[in-house]
């Protein structure tokens, strides 16, 4: 293997007509795609960043010298992908490291492989970029696209290096209201179980010891009304799907989940909120808390409820 292909990884991935390319070494933009489109002139590849054909894990960017890190994806659109002003961004703390949101329910933490412009990386990462072009954002967990609440960026590399390699420690709360269908009887508990996921991409529970990822969920029950329980949850452990899955192992699925149950849907979205994240700034030790207010919907079924 020669020296080129071993700083990039040149398989792509056709996506509706795009293009994407994995980066694994830090490197400049317009570096990485004269290495990696080898059958186009020096022209050409700058004509896609000038005609905003390209974008970073679904964010476009046009800047030539622009900072790519090992992990990003690189996407060829065939249709230029421009830029959005961002005005009313749900934003719950910002400083020259972090920037943290509420996320709606129904937007994606970041690119899938079927959508890549609709996301919360793309968002914000048009939102510091319109205070510089050259800033950018960096991902260090996410929560699930029907799932709203706390979602954290950083402003930089190091930080997010650091974060990402002692997430688990650094973290000492990950809270989330959970509306199910039902009434519990055990109205406190924790659910334990090996996750892993199956040929159509599902989680799924095993309690063979090592069979997937060991996740820790536990809930109380802090209201009932009707047929409906609201539950406090924290977990352990942040894997995919986590709690709609070892909620629908003790039987009580989560409100408007059609992915894992048949539960019912009465406020038409998914019955999660991420509401409080608390963590340890891993280069200052300082403690840090995040919380995002419980979306109104929430309260059409629990209207006596102060949380």
């Amino acid at each position: 293997m020669n020296k080129n292909k071993k700083r990039f990884e040149n398989r792509s991935k056709d996506y509706s007509g795009s293009r994407e390319f994995k980066v694994n070494k830090d490197c400049e933009l317009l570096e990485f795609l004269l290495e990696t489109l080898k059958d186009q002139s020096r022209n050409s590849v700058k004509s896609l960043l000038s005609n905003h054909r390209v974008s970073i894990d679904g964010a476009p960017i046009s800047q030539f010298n622009f900072k790519l890190c090992k992990g990003d994806t690189v996407i060829i659109s065939k249709t230029p992908v421009r830029q959005k002003a961002r005005s009313n961004l749900p934003i719950i703390f910002e400083n020259n490291e972090m920037l943290v949101i509420n996320k709606p329910s129904g937007l994606l933490s970041i690119a899938s492989d079927k959508e890549k412009g609709s996301t919360a990386y793309r968002i914000v990462t048009d939102y510091v970029q319109q205070k510089d072009k050259h800033n950018r954002i960096y991902v260090v967990h996410r929560i699930d696209e029907d799932t709203s609440g706390v979602l954290m960026f950083v402003k930089n590399q190091k930080l997010q290096e650091a974060l990402q390699d002692k997430w688990n420690d650094l973290v000492s709360l990950r809270g989330y209201y959970a509306i199910v269908d039902g009434i519990l009887k055990e109205k406190s508990g924790t659910i334990t179980s090996y996750l892993k996921k199956n040929a159509q991409n599902m989680m799924y529970s095993s309690k063979k010891k090592g069979d997937g990822q060991y996740s820790v969920t536990h809930y109380k029950v802090i209201a009932e009304e009707g047929n409906y329980s609201l539950l406090d949850v924290h977990i352990d452990s942040g894997r995919k799907n986590q709690i709609r899955v070892h909620l629908g192992d003790v039987g009580h699925h989560i409100i408007g989940d059609d992915k894992y149950g048949n539960p019912t849907n009465p406020i038409k979205r998914l019955g999660l909120h991420a509401y409080e994240l608390d963590i340890r700034h891993p280069l200052t030790g300082k403690e840090l808390k995040f919380k995002a207010p419980v979306p109104k919907e929430f309260f059409t079924l629990f209207p006596k409820v102060k949380i």
